[in-house]
C-alpha cells in the first residue's frame, strides 16, 4: 500500500468525502460523486459518477416513479465511469451497501474494480448507529494510513456526544418525537436519525429503535406516536424542496390534530444536517437537541437549515400554502455569535437543490 503522501483515493459516497478531509487527505482524492457538494473544496475533484435522478427538480411521487422505472429495467440509478475507475487505479475507493438509493453500491465498484492489476482496496462503510459513525472514522484513516488523525477526530467529536449526553440527562422531561425522511411514501428517519433524535432527548415509538432500518410506514403510525417534537428531514431534499413536500403531510386525515402541529413544533431541517454519516453528524445532534430541548442548548442552529411552523398562520394557510407557514428557526434576532451564517433566498430558504 503507497504512503499516504502517495495515495490515490476515490470516495463514491459524500460523507466519504467528508471524512476524509476531515482527516486532511483532501489533496488525495481523485474521483467523487456529483453528490459530494461538501466542503466547498470537494468542487474541484473529478465528478466520477452522477445519480440519474434528481430530486431538486422532482417530486417525491416523480423520484417514487422513475426509481421503480429504472429497477423494472434492471439498470442502475447512478452512472459510474467504469472506464476512468480502470484507467486511474485509485488506492483506496470508498464505497457503501446501506442504501442503493442514495449511492452507488459496493458491489457494483468491486466489479467494475476487478480487472485492475493491482486493484484498490474497497472499503465499505454500513454504519447504523452515532457511534458505528465514529468507529467507521478508524476504518478510513487506517486505511488510508492515517489512523493517529482517525483517533483523534472520533475522540473530539465522542467527547461533544458526551456533553449532549450530560446536559440531556439533566432534562425534567422529554418529549414524546418523530423523525421522517421521507413523505408520499412516508419513510421513518432510521439507522442514526433515530439515535440521533433519542441522544437528543426525544422519546421515540419502541418499534424504531436507534440503528433501526430507515423503513416505510403508514400515516397512522404517526398518528398513533403522537409525537410533540416532529423533525422532517427528507433525504436528498434541502429547505425549499421540503417546503413544497409538506401539504402532502397537512392533507392527511389527522395532521391538525398531532400535538406537535397544535403547539408549532413541527421541523423541517435541511437534510445534510442529519442524513449524511460523517463528521458532522454530530453537528446534526446538537442541533436535534436544541429543537428538543430549548431551556438546555442554545447556539447549535446554523442559519438556514430549519423552518419552524407558526400554529396561528397555519391555521388560516390552504392546505397547498401550508409551506408559507414554516419560518426560518431560530428568528434572525435570536441567532447568536455562535451560529454561522450563509446566503438564504428572499423567503430564508436555501434553494441550492441536490444533497
Amino acid at each position: 500500500m503507497p504512503g499516504q503522501s502517495t495515495m490515490r483515493i476515490c470516495s463514491l459516497l459524500p460523507s466519504g468525502t467528508e471524512i476524509l478531509f476531515s482527516l486532511g487527505l483532501g489533496e488525495r482524492i481523485i474521483g467523487i460523486t456529483d453528490l459530494c457538494d461538501y466542503p466547498p473544496a470537494a468542487a474541484g475533484i473529478r465528478v466520477v459518477c452522477r445519480s440519474r435522478i434528481d430530486p431538486s427538480v422532482m417530486s417525491s411521487a416523480e423520484v417514487e416513479a422513475e426509481m421503480h422505472r429504472i429497477l423494472a429495467a434492471g439498470e442502475s440509478p447512478y452512472d459510474l465511469d467504469v472506464d476512468w475507475l480502470r484507467q486511474a487505479a485509485p488506492d483506496v475507493v470508498l464505497t457503501q451497501d446501506l442504501c442503493y438509493f442514495c449511492e452507488v453500491d459496493a458491489g457494483t465498484v468491486r466489479q467494475a474494480v476487478d480487472p485492475i492489476p493491482i486493484p484498490p482496496h474497497v472499503l465499505n462503510l454500513n454504519p447504523r448507529t452515532l457511534d458505528e459513525i465514529l468507529d467507521s472514522f478508524l476504518e478510513v484513516g487506517a486505511a488510508c494510513g492515517v489512523p493517529e488523525r482517525a483517533a483523534a477526530l472520533a475522540a473530539s467529536l465522542r467527547e461533544r456526544v458526551a456533553a449532549v449526553a450530560r446536559k440531556v440527562n439533566g432534562a425534567r422531561y422529554r418529549p414524546a418525537a418523530f423523525s421522517l425522511e421521507g413523505v408520499n411514501p412516508l419513510v421513518i428517519g432510521g439507522h442514526w436519525v433515530t439515535d440521533l433524535v433519542a441522544r437528543a432527548g426525544g422519546v421515540l415509538p419502541e418499534r424504531f429503535a436507534p440503528g433501526c432500518p430507515a423503513e416505510r410506514i403508514g400515516w397512522d403510525a404517526v398518528v398513533a406516536a403522537a409525537p410533540e417534537k416532529l423533525y422532517v428531514d427528507l433525504c436528498s431534499s434541502d429547505l425549499a424542496r421540503s417546503v413544497r413536500e409538506i401539504p402532502w403531510l397537512a392533507a392527511q386525515p389527522g395532521w391538525s390534530e398531532l400535538p406537535a402541529v397544535r403547539s408549532g413544533e413541527v421541523y423541517l431541517i435541511d437534510h445534510s444536517t442529519l442524513s449524511r454519516p460523517g463528521p458532522r453528524v454530530v453537528d446534526g445532534l446538537e442541533l436535534l437537541a436544541q429543537l428538543t430541548h430549548p431551556d438546555l442548548f442554545a447556539g447549535h442552529i446554523p442559519a438556514g437549515t430549519v423552518l419552524k411552523l407558526d400554529p396561528a398562520m397555519a391555521s388560516r394557510a390552504p392546505v397547498a400554502r401550508i409551506g408559507d407557514a414554516f419560518l426560518p428557526w431560530p428568528p434572525v434576532e435570536q441567532v447568536g455569535e455562535d451560529n454561522f451564517s450563509r446566503p438564504v433566498a428572499a423567503s430564508g430558504i436555501s434553494d441550492t437543490g441536490r444533497v
